[in-house]
């Protein structure tokens, strides 16, 4: 089944020449079944890669998805235009009378900061609390990660000697988790982050579960026990590029970047990357979406 997502949305275009199957808003008006409800929180800077990323794993299910993207009032963006935004975006005050079944919370290049220095935390604050009760399900990646972490949980977050960038190998710590069905017992995902969680910290916290992790990145997967909030924190979303753009993009600010580890052959920047993660990836947002998603959130959402 498609991605139901606006006609002129830029992404479109791009996943339509990659063979993804996408439904324009006409025609999904023509279908009797009702799609999943999912709302995209972006909070990346590069929005237009990063929902085009995350549409691309949402599209391949047997499942129709009704996406809206959603970005902060309290802060503006500087690397999206603003016609862009106003096009295809919406704000909190525009969905707060809504529910969802599914939620997506982007990573953000401020884990430096503390949260209470993100320009919008108290907006990010008044969503996640709102989540808790008008979104079945919700998936936080990275920072957003982090973020839910902390905010829900009280998990602190902790800066690292050095940037963890790269891409590593995990292993299932939960194999019966639905979200791991089809996994192998150690996959690889990319990691691109300043600061971490500790496994300490997780295992504390009653009703939340570690579901996988690596001996270099650390912590990987957290739930809570009953499946309305998931943390992922590092990006199984990730093109083949972009830790390759990111790197360059430091190299040129003049910045002490390492070369991403267990990213391109012999360590050589010069050469292709190899991509290692991305079935492990697709099947992570596939399998959220399915068994945490659909199979589980009520046909009507207002008995949620």
């Amino acid at each position: 089944m498609p991605i139901k997502i606006p006609d002129l949305l830029p992404a479109t275009a791009i996943l339509e020449s990659e063979n993804i199957f996408v439904m324009t808003e006409y025609r999904a008006m023509h279908q009797d079944i009702r799609p999943l409800n999912v709302l995209i929180l972006n909070l990346m800077p590069t929005k237009i890669v990063t929902e085009t990323q995350i549409l691309r794993k949402l599209s391949n299910t047997p499942i129709q998805v009704q996406v809206e993207l959603l970005r902060t009032a309290s802060y503006q963006s500087q690397h999206t235009d603003e016609d862009h935004l106003a096009s295809f975006y919406t704000t909190f005050d525009q969905v707060r009378d809504r529910r969802y079944d599914g939620m997506i919370i982007t990573g953000a290049p401020v884990e430096n900061l503390d949260f209470s220095e993100v320009d919008y935390w108290p907006e990010l604050c008044d969503i996640m609390t709102w989540s808790r009760t008008h979104v079945h399900s919700t998936l936080h990646i990275c920072w957003g990660a982090q973020a839910g972490l902390y905010f829900h949980h009280g998990v602190q977050k902790y800066t690292l000697p050095q940037k963890l960038f790269g891409v590593y190998e995990h292993r299932v710590l939960k194999p019966s988790s639905p979200l791991f069905r089809g996994y192998d017992d150690m996959f690889y995902a990319p990691h691109s982050r300043y600061t971490e969680v500790r496994e300490s910290d997780i295992r504390s916290v009653p009703g939340l579960e570690l579901i996988a992790a690596s001996s270099e990145a650390g912590v990987y997967a957290v739930k809570t026990e009953d499946s309305r909030q998931f943390f992922v924190l590092g990006h199984p979303e990730y093109d083949p590029d972009t830790l390759a753009r990111e790197y360059r993009r430091d190299v040129d600010k003049g910045l002490e970047i390492a070369v991403p580890a267990h990213y391109f052959p012999q360590d050589d920047p010069n050469l292709v990357p190899i991509v290692r993660w991305r079935s492990a990836g697709q099947l992570l947002y596939t399998n959220w979406l399915n068994y945490y998603v659909y199979q589980t959130t009520p046909y009507d959402l207002s008995h949620m």
